[in-house]
């Protein structure tokens, strides 16, 4: 890991504490940082961390180096953000989205958001270091595509990367958007912790993968597609093609189909007041039901929690985390899913599996996926400026 690295992981460093964790000699680190400060790629921050004796003065990346841009696309909304090089959130804005529309519907707004945003934070496209994007379906990192992503067909192997050369000259990264919101509980945490995973429930279900401290993608960019493990074999048939995927029963449209069942057949005059009222239930209206105590809706999560605590259960046995993030819409149905999983895998995984393992909503809640497109975007221009070295 080079100083700059380890300056952007650190989140603010002494110059003390980023010799000793780097390969570097003190003097060696000393003059490199040195360096570094004159031709303004690192910055003092005015802020001290007590070490002891006397105050250490902190480093970060300079901001002079420019802005990220983050955008965070799922199957039903899209955010783009503005963040300088240590994430610091300067600008961002969200909005509901079809990814169904396709490519080049969706990518003129992101772009247009991404104007709008950077003229916000009196910047120009020419200052933006590198953009950082996370989208809902398997995706070839090295090409920065999808391939065959369930939700979004239109997409398959469609330039992502082209089409924002329209407006950007900046470098594009692309990724899969759990392995995002991965990257941005990892920065988070300051690489804190090393074999974790990161659960999104939403339209979709998805897992990113963290392990020894890096996210795994598999040999093809793939790894983590935990939606379309069976967990029903009698189960009902998936997008994609198969029976008893724990997307088709347990994500946010598998709820939905359940309380508006439950609100037609009479089990929750509530879901049935507020299928009249809105036409439709989604995701975030059984979680209001659910949250003011109605019992229908209560059994709908109980259920969705199970059977997506028995997927992790066997992720678990395999893998064995240190800890799970819940994150996506599901959050906001509340603590009734995050027990339900965790009474399913505790019961069903194995005592060494789960001896140490904390199961928790996502700390960065919402932003996790702007975050972590910050971060995927930092963290690979940095090995692009070195390898350019």
């Amino acid at each position: 890991m080079t100083l700059l690295d380890h300056v952007f992981w650190s989140s603010r460093i002494s110059r003390e504490a980023l010799a000793s964790g780097s390969s570097f000699s003190k003097s060696r680190a000393n003059a490199a940082v040195a360096g570094m400060l004159e031709q303004g790629v690192l910055e003092a921050t005015g802020e001290q961390v007590a070490t002891g004796g006397r105050r250490a003065e902190t480093l970060r990346l300079s901001r002079n180096l420019g802005v990220l841009l983050g955008a965070a696309l799922g199957a039903t909304g899209l955010e783009v953000g503005v963040m300088t090089p240590d994430l610091e959130l300067l600008a961002h804005h969200s909005e509901p989205a079809d990814v169904r529309d396709g490519p080049a519907r969706v990518l003129s707004r992101v772009r247009t958001l991404m104007r709008e945003l950077l003229k916000q934070c009196d910047a120009k496209a020419r200052d933006v270091i590198a953009i950082g994007i996370g989208v809902p379906g398997p995706v070839d990192f090295g090409l920065g595509q999808l391939v065959n992503p369930p939700l979004m067909p239109a997409w398959d192997a469609y330039s992502i990367r082209e089409d924002l050369k329209v407006d950007f000259s900046a470098p594009v990264f692309v990724d899969n958007d759990v392995n995002v919101m991965a990257l941005g509980e990892l920065w988070r945490m300051q690489r804190g912790l090393q074999n974790f995973l990161v659960i999104k429930v939403g339209t979709g279900i998805g897992c990113g993968i963290v392990c020894h401290g890096q996210v795994y993608r598999g040999a093809n960019g793939s790894a983590g597609d935990v939606g379309h493990i069976c967990v029903d074999p009698q189960g009902p048939r998936c997008h994609c093609g198969n029976v008893g995927c724990v997307e088709t029963m347990a994500a946010g449209p598998a709820i939905a189909r359940a309380a508006t069942e439950a609100a037609t057949n009479g089990q929750s005059s509530l879901l049935k007041q507020m299928l009249e009222e809105r036409g439709a239930l989604k995701l975030q209206d059984v979680a209001e039901a659910s949250r003011a105590g109605d019992a229908a809706a209560n059994a709908i999560v109980q259920r969705s929690g199970a059977l997506v605590g028995q997927m992790l259960a066997a992720v678990v046995n395999f893998y064995n985390p240190s800890h799970i993030f819940i994150g996506g819409g599901i959050q906001k149905i509340g603590p009734l899913f995050l027990a339900a999983v965790r009474q399913s895998v505790y019961h069903r995984s194995l005592a060494l599996s789960t001896r140490h393992l904390e199961i928790q909503y996502t700390p960065l809640g919402e932003r996790a996926g702007l975050i972590g497109a910050g971060v995927l975007g930092m963290q690979e221009s940095l090995q692009m400026r070195e390898a350019a070295v």
